[in-house]
This record gives structure tokens, C-alpha cells and sequence, in this order.
């Protein structure tokens, strides 16, 4: 098998020429940490409601929000995540499709001029922003999108996590085939945390290999934060209405009086 590409430029997670989205759909299916959120996100809503969802990605749960009978509105920053939800949303089934909209968007600066049953915030994705102004723009956000008596759901990591010793991190995390004969084999090249500033960073490589050899590599660099949002949340009139356990970390619940 031939060698490694040569030197490979480490790129934000998610960015247009990583492969972190690409392969999204892929590996988000091997995390067996996320086992029951669609149905925890689903339980928020009833059926013929609508449902907010920040950091939507590919449409991983919008579209199963969307199969229950829920319509969504989809609002990432990634372009290259959304590009896989429009191509999703171009096959999805007629009935399915009427119920979806994807568009690009900050959640710290919502203004979407409308409002909903449920904001929901899956997969860390609140906590790809620092806890501090960027937080209380996002909350500020869901009190004014969310109708009386709406709840709001935030996938976070828990400041005990980022506080213990990180595990050793040699040899490839996920090796999975893809298309053509091909295989993706993903490997954590770095991870560091800060448990006094409740801040996790990562560098994962992913790399294609084909049957001549390594065919594409990137070095894709996330972060993320961990912090209480209950002050946050507390701060624009949401009242905390517990929490929900999802591997090792938590999904935190909100309503808006009403």
C-alpha cells in the first residue's frame, strides 16, 4: 500500500475541505453515546408541532423529527453540513420533505421572525461556543423563538468529563468500509483539556484509504466548552425542567412560562 500524502493542513471541524462532514453521517452512526436522543428530542413536541433544531448538521435528527410528524426548521453555519441535508431533503419522501427547511444561520444571532414548539440543540452543538457572551446571545435567542409554554433541549458535555485524565488515544478510533472497496479509518491526532475554563480540544485525522494507498487525508480541529447553562437560560425567563442522562454527558431541558 503506498505511503501517507504529504504534509496535510489541520482545518475547524466541519469546514468545507475536511472531511469531518463528509463523513459525518458515518461516524456520528458509530457513537453508541447518542443511543435514544432522537426520541428524547421527539417527546418534546407532539405531533403537528414545530421544532427548532440549532447545529442541525446533515439533518440527522431533523429529518426523524420530520418522520414523526414535526416540522423542523434546520439552522446550521456549516455550509458543507448543509449541502448534505439539501441533497438529503431532494430524495426524502414528499411527505417527509413538506416538513423540512434547512438554512444558514448563527444561532447566536437568531432573528428568524417566527416561533416554536421546541429549540433543540443536539450533539455538543451548543458547546462549540465559548460559554460566555456567545451563550447568552443563544439563550437570549430560544426565549424569543420559543412559544409560551414551549420547552428547549441542549446536548452538553459535563464539566466532570473534561475534568478527568483523558484516555490513551494510540491507534485508529473507527475503521469503517465506504464505497468502492475503500475504507475510512479515523484516528484522535491530539486532544488536550482545560477543566479550570471547562474547554476540550481535538484534532482528528481522517484518512481514505483505497486499493493503491492513502487517497485523501485531513486533520480536522474541534473544540468545545462545558458549563452550566442553567444561569444562562435563567437569565432570558426559561425555567429549568431537569435533565436528561445521554451517555456520559447530559441533555439539559428548559420551558418558557406560559
Amino acid at each position: 500500500m503506498g505511503g501517507k500524502l504529504g504534509r496535510v493542513e489541520t482545518r475547524p471541524y466541519y469546514s468545507d475541505k475536511g472531511l469531518s462532514a463528509r463523513f459525518y453521517d458515518l461516524t456520528t452512526a458509530a457513537d453508541t453515546s447518542l443511543a435514544g436522543d432522537v426520541e428524547l428530542y421527539a417527546a418534546l413536541v407532539s405531533p403537528g408541532g414545530s421544532a427548532l433544531e440549532l447545529g442541525s448538521g446533515t439533518g440527522r435528527v431533523s429529518f426523524e423529527l420530520a418522520a414523526r410528524g414535526i416540522s423542523v426548521l434546520g439552522v446550521d453555519i456549516a455550509p458543507a453540513m448543509l449541502a448534505q441535508a439539501e441533497a438529503k431533503l431532494r430524495s426524502a419522501p414528499p411527505e417527509i420533505a413538506a416538513r423540512l427547511r434547512f438554512q444558514r444561520g448563527d444561532m447566536a444571532s437568531l432573528n428568524l421572525d417566527e416561533q416554536f414548539d421546541a429549540v433543540i440543540s443536539p450533539y455538543f452543538a451548543l458547546g462549540h461556543l465559548p460559554s460566555g457572551a456567545a451563550w447568552r446571545n443563544v439563550f437570549a435567542g430560544v426565549a424569543r423563538h420559543l412559544k409560551p409554554g414551549g420547552r428547549a433541549a441542549f446536548h452538553l458535555a459535563s464539566a466532570e468529563m473534561l475534568g478527568q485524565p483523558l484516555p490513551d488515544v494510540r491507534g485508529p478510533a473507527l475503521i469503517r468500509p465506504i464505497e468502492g472497496g475503500r475504507r475510512l479509518v479515523v484516528s484522535i491526532a491530539d486532544r488536550s483539556s482545560k477543566p479550570q475554563i471547562g474547554r476540550y480540544d481535538q484534532t482528528i485525522e481522517y484518512v481514505v484509504e483505497g486499493p493503491r494507498g492513502v487517497e485523501a487525508r485531513s486533520l480536522d480541529h474541534m473544540t468545545f466548552y462545558a458549563a452550566d447553562p442553567r444561569p444562562f437560560a435563567e437569565a432570558v425567563g426559561l425555567q429549568a425542567d431537569g435533565t436528561a442522562p445521554l451517555g456520559p454527558n447530559l441533555v439539559h431541558l428548559f420551558r418558557k412560562p406560559g
